[in-house]
């Protein structure tokens, strides 16, 4: 942890050099689930050329790798150098159901930097965040994610103690972070859809939740400016009275991530194996 904290100050550009040796060793040399990423994205975009889908997933790695020396520096980072790199549009949506008392269901997916953006929200907008996580495997790596992500207040719940927890703090008003894109294990899939091309087995917690308790949801669109700069911006999914339909609320989410990735196909984590247990 010390060393991770120590290499944490080095200035970005700095971390970056870093970066670029672990693209080469990752990209060219290990081919880091190369097989996994290839696949996916050749399923996603079947209308792109071989020559297409080669660049989206060379600049997938590029994306990856950066994140890496991006969250290190996210330990240490500064508000003002996190307002400079983080750019968040449409707060005052978030701001406004907050000063209003409410719970919101916040939805996104894992596009790069995901560890920045709800940092970036407590830091410059409100600490009322709670940020719904599956726990690492690895006690390193677990303590190191929850040092990171409690920075600035704001608090985390290990995902299977959700429910519980929510019932506990239902009236406390705050955001409810979830990557709603996380993979069901095959007995968890209750709802299949089309994503990017193929059927895809989704979690429907955050529709049930918001539609049983009267929840406005919202989704944060992703797009990366440069280098180490990022704009996140929210937008309504749903606010009561909920569609009654089933699966409104999920079928949304999929539309909107959808075009996240067509807009910005290389911010997409391509080397989780997404489809792994779909149909």
């Amino acid at each position: 942890m010390f060393a991770f904290r120590l290499i944490s100050y080095l200035p970005l550009w700095c971390l970056y050099i870093l970066s670029d040796s672990f693209f080469i060793l990752a990209y060219y040399i290990i081919g880091y689930r190369k097989k996994v990423v290839w696949k996916n994205i050749s399923c996603a975009f079947p209308e792109k050329s071989p020559k297409e889908r080669k660049k989206i997933m060379r600049e997938f790695y590029r994306n990856l790798t950066d994140s890496f020396a991006e969250t290190i520096k996210l330990m240490t980072m500064g508000k003002p150098e996190i307002e400079k790199r983080f750019q968040l549009e449409n707060m005052d949506l978030l701001r406004d159901l907050l000063e209003r008392k409410q719970v919101i269901v916040g939805l996104t997916a894992h596009f790069f930097n995901w560890e920045g953006h709800p940092l970036a929200v407590r830091a410059l907008v409100d600490e009322r965040i709670e940020i719904v996580y599956q726990q690492v495997t690895n006690p390193f790596f677990e303590k190191l994610m929850k040092t990171l992500r409690s920075r600035f207040g704001g608090y985390l719940v290990e995902k299977s103690k959700f429910q519980r927890h929510f019932i506990k703090y239902r009236k406390h008003p705050r955001l409810i972070g979830l990557a709603a894109d996380q993979r069901p294990n095959r007995e968890d899939q209750r709802y299949h859809a089309k994503f990017m091309n193929r059927e895809t087995g989704f979690f429907e917690g955050a529709e049930k939740l918001a539609k049983r308790f009267d929840l406005t949801v919202i989704f944060s669109e992703v797009h990366k400016l440069k280098r180490g700069h990022y704009k996140f911006t929210y937008r309504f999914v749903a606010e009561p009275p909920h569609d009654t339909r089933e699966h409104s609320i999920t079928d949304q989410f999929i539309e909107l991530t959808e075009k996240n990735i067509r807009e910005q196909p290389a911010l997409y984590l391509w080397s989780h194996n997404r489809w792994k247990n779909s149909n």
